[in-house]
């Protein structure tokens, strides 16, 4: 038996691929979600009309090798029939999320129908290792047996900063903005201060905007970066970065920034050198050492992670439509003193050589990104399964220590070819893990590795 904990894309892709490519006796395949449908996870599991997939439809697919499946399954069933703002004029299409997440139940749900995967709607509570098998409590009180384990589950929420500290039980105090009606208690005319300028601070200036929120937005980050948008035109990937291995980030920064350069020579902008190293990234990080990796993690990951994550262009012009009204502020800055009045919240913004700004807001929302670090804390057992030895943080800090076939690294450095890491987990090994392409072609990967160890036990004497 299989055990996959976690049901979003990552887990249930790779349990999709494994009960499709598996020949021979197909392996029982469990899949722990507590989710009513798998495939949707966190990111796929949002109703909200303002939160669209970030990736052009046309290169969202389960299937690695036929990147137009989802814009297929579009198509056939006339899923964006009542969003017309999902086309976009160049051709484009950026449906609303939700239909993602339906696109990948809908491929599940023959498997689940046919018993090729069992969906056990349920809560981990606890795993052990027992002799070959691990085995799995969950939330029913229910114990199961497998011969292999998948961890497949999301980054934990973001870690409130240290200074929103005395912010705690305010009743617009948002630390996790992705739990279901986290911004509801955020009022029409409410002065909000959003910590943090990535994809999820966008999604919750769109989602007020649909709302009908009209108050002042802060937007804060260390360097001031947010997201940017997609290109203005279709272009090619641009550049060459497999030729020659590099050893060093700075030597790799270098050639990023010059083949940006040369891209604008050329009459193209720098969109298409990003999607060039993005397709090299496993390569790219594998030939670096964990020193190198540490250094770009702590210093280039914010302008990477800004370029390659890329809103989509709805949630865009609401942001520009923000920015050029006057209503909203994009700043350089960090959290320092900050002190309550009632329900009034002063914060003192610590901005990169600048003067602090004092300024009051009615409510403010954490977006600070995955605690990364904190993932063997996130869930008991899976602290349980660090304390024994079994699972340990990647050196570069960005998820669960593992080889080049996704086995977990044990404490004694050691891979386990029965405990695999699926998805955003594994990216200190794999590099470019966050993306809906890189994640679908991992769990295709993870799914054929499986599959290779149960063809050798089934051949075993």
């Amino acid at each position: 038996m299989v055990a996959i904990v976690g049901g979003g894309i990552s887990g249930a892709g790779v349990a999709y691929h494994l009960a499709r490519s598996t020949t021979g006796q197909p392996p029982e395949v469990v899949v722990f979600e507590p989710r009513q449908e798998l495939g949707r996870g966190l990111a796929y599991d949002t109703t909200d009309p303002a939160h669209r997939i970030n990736v052009p439809a046309a290169r969202m697919s389960l299937l690695p090798d036929q990147p137009e499946d989802f814009l297929e399954w579009i198509a056939r069933n006339d899923a964006v029939a009542d969003d017309p703002e999902a086309h976009r004029p160049d051709g484009n299409l950026f449906p609303r999320r939700h239909v993602f997440g339906t696109y990948i139940a809908a491929a599940l749900h023959p498997l689940l129908e046919n018993g090729a995967v069992h969906h056990r709607r349920a809560v981990v509570t606890d795993v052990r290792r027992e002799g070959r098998h691990w085995q799995i409590f969950d939330s029913h009180g229910s114990r199961t047996a497998a011969d292999f384990l998948v961890i497949a589950t999301s980054h934990p929420a973001p870690s409130t900063p240290v200074a929103l500290r005395p912010l705690q039980g305010h009743p617009r105090f948002v630390t996790d903005s992705t739990a279901a009606g986290a911004l509801d208690p955020v009022r029409p005319d409410d002065r909000l201060l959003i910590v943090g300028n990535g994809l999820t601070a966008a999604d919750i200036v769109a989602s007020l905007a649909r709302t009908g929120h009209r108050g002042p937005i802060t937007s804060i980050s260390r360097r001031g970066l947010r997201s940017r948008g997609h290109a203005p035109y279709p272009q090619d990937p641009f550049g060459e970065f497999e030729a020659a291995p590099v050893h060093s980030a700075t030597v790799l920064l270098r050639s990023v920034r010059q083949t940006i350069e040369a891209a604008k020579a050329a009459g193209l902008t720098w969109h298409p050198v990003i999607d060039q190293v993005r397709g090299h990234g496993h390569a790219l990080w594998k030939n670096l050492p964990i020193a190198e990796r540490c250094r770009i993690v702590r210093h280039v990951r914010p302008y990477w992670d800004v370029h390659r994550f890329r809103i989509a262009p709805q949630v865009e012009e609401v942001l520009e439509r923000a920015i050029a009204q006057g209503r909203m502020e994009v700043l350089a800055a960090s959290v320092g003193r900050v002190e309550r009045e009632g329900e009034v919240i002063n914060v003192e913004l610590k901005r990169r050589r600048a003067l602090p700004l004092q300024k009051s807001y009615d409510a403010v929302v954490v977006t600070t990104g995955p605690a990364h670090g904190g993932i063997l804390e996130s869930q008991a057992w899976l602290a349980r399964l660090r304390d024994q030895s079994h699972l340990q943080l990647d050196p570069a800090g960005l998820g669960i220590a593992c080889s080049e076939q996704s086995e977990a690294v044990a404490a004694d450095g050691r891979p386990d070819p029965s405990l695999l890491i699926s998805g955003p987990l594994a990216r200190g090994t794999f590099g470019e893990l966050m993306g809906l392409p890189q994640i679908t072609e991992h769990a295709a990967f993870v799914a054929a590795e499986l599959a290779k160890r149960l063809t050798a036990g089934s051949q075993r004497p």
